[in-house]
């Protein structure tokens, strides 16, 4: 029997009591439809039955899915050229008709295309979703697509607020369907061995953590221009206020608008800040108070995240975490008897360079198990983005949880978005990472969500 998410993660305080779905029936139709094709031999997809009990039971890995993408310009095209190695594109939706359009070419032009979402996900035959929307559609897509019944692969970061996040755990909770988040670093080997080897004690006791991340671009004054014939705009925008349309705005340039995303605290944070807190390994716990500063742009219709920021994380029993935007582009975990670097490419320091006459092997600390982990040896060269998406397709097949789950990316995800929500506020914030509050500063509690436009409403 499948393991539910409580089951299988961290906290027990996300175990939601009650929550199973009535057990659905295969229907007679396809009953008999599965006969007949097993009986002529004919290859049946390993979500032809897809009742919930059904989908729990482990599949054979030469079974392929058929593949729903939504959002894909830059990174939806970039996820779902990786999942095509598992299954079939039957259906793309863009609110951009123009790139949309162009993917479904790309994709031997056999797919269906969608402008809502919606309708792709009331197709019946799609098994997985992949989403590579901008961060604010990230959070009511996913919703949907698992409330549909689909497995989803959901590019980071996971959310745009901590409140979208508990959201987004009872609907795993409940659907059991499979959520992989897109913090492909926890599919890379180096990152893994310097987490692996920091939570063995390989570098005694830990004591800071030093993130660097990258600097947010400046920009602007941008031109107030009419959209597009082909671009749904007041459909792009969903939950977000309405606001006259600016080329800049739009595809990869929203990163840089909070309306939208977080800049770099989540775009590269998602990444770097994920595998610090993987590191820590005190995600349950979370930091005690964030402390940060940052300097803002003036310009009107322009970018309006920060130009400088910092933020400093505190956690039970002392340990420090801080992020910065200047630096070397990585990770430093500092302690009593060593430290570890591990970026992109890189993981290096004395521990490091002791693993010939200190081997440090598969069983001595690891930290996720499973089929596309465990069958990898650690030379270094995976092509990590590719074993994240098996990671996935893994647990689609066996319905074990992956390695970037709804819980850790929950976890993760708040600590980008309360150091934002620091930066902004000019001040240090007292966090309870149980209740998930900020304590004794109702100001900042109303930063944990945002107002949803009418008509995009979800939750």
């Amino acid at each position: 029997m499948a393991r539910t998410v409580s089951e299988n993660l961290r906290p027990d305080s996300y175990t939601l009591k009650g929550a199973n779905m009535p057990r659905s029936h295969v229907s007679r139709r396809r009953f008999l439809k599965a006969s007949v094709l097993a009986a002529t031999g004919t290859f049946i997809p390993y979500f032809e039955t897809a009742d919930a009990e059904e989908r729990a039971k482990p599949h054979s890995a030469n079974d392929r899915a058929r593949i729903g993408a939504i959002g894909m310009r830059y990174q939806g095209t970039v996820i779902t050229d990786r999942a095509v190695e598992h299954g079939d594109v039957v259906a793309i939706c863009d609110v951009d008709e123009e790139v949309g359009k162009k993917t479904v070419e790309h994709y031997g032009g056999k797919a269906d295309f969608y402008v809502d979402h919606r309708k792709l996900l009331e197709r019946k035959d799609i098994d997985v979703v992949m989403i590579g929307t901008p961060d604010h559609w990230h959070t009511p897509i996913a919703l949907d697509a698992l409330r549909a019944g689909k497995d989803v692969y959901l590019e980071k970061p996971m959310t745009l607020t901590v409140k979208e996040g508990p959201m987004l755990i009872r609907a795993v909770e409940e659907t059991k369907q499979i959520l992989q988040i897109g913090s492909w670093q926890r599919s890379d080997e180096n990152f893994r061995l310097a987490c692996e080897m920091v939570r063995a004690g390989r570098i005694g006791t830990l004591q800071t953590v030093e993130v660097v991340l990258g600097k947010n671009p400046a920009g602007g004054p941008f031109s107030i221009v009419d959209p597009p014939s082909h671009f749904h705009w007041d459909r792009w925008l969903g939950q977000a206020p309405f606001v006259p349309y600016i080329v800049e705005r739009s595809h990869y340039t929203f990163r840089w608008w909070y309306a939208y995303s977080g800049a770099q605290m989540t775009d590269w944070g998602a990444h770097h800040i994920d595998i610090a807190s993987w590191g820590i390994g005190m995600e349950n716990e979370g930091p005690i108070d964030v402390e940060s500063t940052a300097t803002f742009p003036t310009v009107e219709n322009g970018y309006d995240v920060a130009t400088n920021y910092s933020a400093k994380y505190t956690y039970p029993g002392g340990v420090v975490m801080t992020v910065l935007d200047e630096g070397r582009n990585g990770i430093m975990f500092n302690g009593t008897e060593g430290r570890i670097f591990v970026n992109r490419g890189t993981v290096s320091g004395k521990p490091i360079e002791d693993l010939a006459s200190n081997p440090f092997g598969r069983g001595d600390y690891k930290l996720y198990n499973n089929d596309n982990f465990d069958r990898q040896p650690r030379t270094g060269k995976i092509d990590s983005t590719i074993n994240h998406m098996g990671n996935f397709f893994d647990c689609c097949r066996n319905r074990k949880q992956p390695v970037a789950d709804v819980v850790s990316q929950h976890k993760s995800a708040n600590l980008c978005h309360i150091g934002n929500i620091s930066q902004r506020l000019g001040r240090k914030l007292k966090w309870d990472p149980t209740s998930e509050r900020f304590l004794d500063d109702p100001e900042a509690n109303t930063w944990l969500k945002r107002e949803q436009r009418k008509g995009y409403e979800f939750g």
